[in-house]
């Protein structure tokens, strides 16, 4: 619209420059018949500028009419802007002049990116899914522009997206009528694909549950799910938490076959804010982390908010406990006995499970829930650190390879959003496995940023699939040793 700027201003010139003229004329007129002495005063000739008006009248005319076929001509590729008319009044009692009214905004699209990781589309009005082919359809009252999408928010990860299928935002012209409704429903519908990388744990709360709490908890348990690429086993296992925030019983929308579903509102895809996060000032209901923990608390029926011996759970006879997350392919803790004696032997109550052999994630989450400090080496199973009490210490054991920006940003910062005490242990060469494997002057110990250039899937085969860990347990101790400190019911029993 910088046209139209520039158009505007030309004829806000033109009008300030006939004002001059007419205002000259009337000075002339007024003095005229005031004395002789003041017959030395310049007047025009009263045909002058009336000529002058008119021409500038004329000319004001042509220039509108010129920029309001300009508009029209550019209107037609504006659709991903607000688009303008332009309206030319008329004569008034002053004079000709020109007006630029802007009458209305034509249709905005429904489609936005919340974040560089997730599209979302929302429509009202007359709305109809229809799951097996993947369609919303949308009445042209609301759109003329369709729109493609996967609904899952990690949508430049095409390793991901191979397993999400496309959904088309439809409008539908007058001359075809929209499908049939073989369903109404009178709440709101949020449309998003479990595919993506589902069964990793830290995937499942990072890509689906944390935006899907963003996307429906506004709605407070009035909303329908209409799922993509389901799996039955994933709907099954986090079903605590969709009856949460949903009311309705779940839409398999592969299974759907021609049912037309029609929705006074339609969210597709999910919005998301960080990893593992919520940006509370993003949200439009200010949600934070601290809400989407207190959903799950209610979701589990997970009785500690804090660990902290205030709580009315608490016993101060009870040691504070430590709960070793334990691994069975990778990054496996060598030593996990010898840990848990140290662990012990310092006055924990020490509990040591897997959760990938879990096989009742709320019994899991409850007892994460119970404990007091949480240690385990990164990876997917941390992400069972949602479930602990605010006030906990969460312990992040780095392997060998300079990953610091990835523990940083998948669990470290996470963890200080939900209110825990973050500590990281760092392994050494020698208390790693890679020692075994490659000699010391390697580029896996020398230069790790070489692996790391050579792009992902070099970087996780090196440096988290192929390493174990056997913490020395004297410099495991202090870490220990600290964790208990921090806890006021440590600090309590130390005393």
């Amino acid at each position: 619209m910088n046209d139209l700027g520039t158009q505007k201003s030309q004829l806000a010139s033109i009008k300030e420059n006939r004002g001059e003229v007419e205002g000259q004329g009337r000075i002339a007129r007024d003095q005229e018949g005031e004395g002789e002495e003041m017959k030395t005063v310049r007047s025009y000739p009263r045909s002058e500028p009336r000529r002058v008006v008119n021409g500038l009248i004329i000319g004001s005319m042509v220039l509108s009419l010129c920029i309001l076929s300009l508009i029209r001509g550019k209107s037609q590729d504006l659709s991903d802007r607000s688009r303008r008319l332009v309206s030319i009044a008329g004569e008034d009692d002053e004079g000709n002049r020109v007006l630029l009214e802007e009458l209305r905004e034509a249709k905005r699209p429904m489609c936005a990116e919340t974040n560089r990781r997730s599209d979302v589309c929302e429509a009202s009005g007359d709305v109809r899914v229809r799951g097996s082919s993947q369609t919303i359809f949308v009445s042209p009252d609301l759109t003329n522009q369709e729109w493609k999408m996967k609904p899952y928010a990690r949508k430049h990860d095409q390793r991901a997206l191979a397993n999400v299928k496309e959904w088309t935002v439809k409008p539908v012209s007058g001359q075809t009528p929209l499908p049939a409704c073989t369903d109404n429903h009178t709440v709101p519908a949020v449309v998003f694909s479990i595919g993506g990388y589902a069964g990793n744990l830290f995937h499942d709360f990072t890509d689906v549950l944390v935006p899907l709490f963003l996307t429906a908890r506004r709605f407070r348990g009035e909303v329908q799910f209409v799922v993509a690429d389901a799996r039955a086993w994933w709907l099954s296992k986090f079903s605590p938490v969709l009856r949460k925030l949903s009311n309705y019983e779940i839409v398999d929308a592969d299974a759907d076959e021609d049912a037309v579903r029609c929705f006074p509102t339609v969210v597709a895809g999910l919005t998301f804010h960080k990893e593992l996060g919520v940006d509370s000032t993003q949200s439009p209901t200010g949600y934070a982390m601290a809400d989407f923990k207190a959903m799950l608390r209610e979701a589990y029926g997970l009785e500690r908010e804090a660990a902290d011996v205030a709580d009315d759970k608490w016993d101060i006879r009870r040691k504070p406990r430590l709960l070793i997350i334990s691994r069975m392919v990778s990054r496996v803790f060598l030593n996990e006995r010898g840990m848990s004696d140290m662990a012990m032997s310092l006055g924990f109550d020490v509990r040591v499970a897997d959760p990938d052999v879990a096989t009742d994630i709320g019994k899991f989450a409850r007892l994460v829930n119970s404990a007091d400090v949480l240690i385990g080496v990164h990876g997917a199973g941390l992400a069972n650190i949602v479930f602990l009490p605010r006030g906990a210490v969460f312990i992040q054991v780095v392997p060998i390879g300079k990953l610091d920006w990835l523990t940083k940003n998948t669990f470290e910062n996470p963890s200080l959003e939900m209110e825990l005490k973050y500590l990281s242990y760092q392994i050494q060469a020698d208390e790693s496995t890679l020692s075994d494997q490659y000699p010391k002057d390697h580029p896996v110990f020398t230069d790790p940023q070489s692996i790391h250039k050579k792009g992902w899937d070099e970087l996780s085969r090196v440096y988290l699939e192929n390493q174990n860990l056997k913490p020395h347990l004297s410099r495991l101790r202090l870490t220990l040793l600290e964790a208990l400190n921090i806890l006021p019911h440590g600090r309590a029993m130390a005393q």
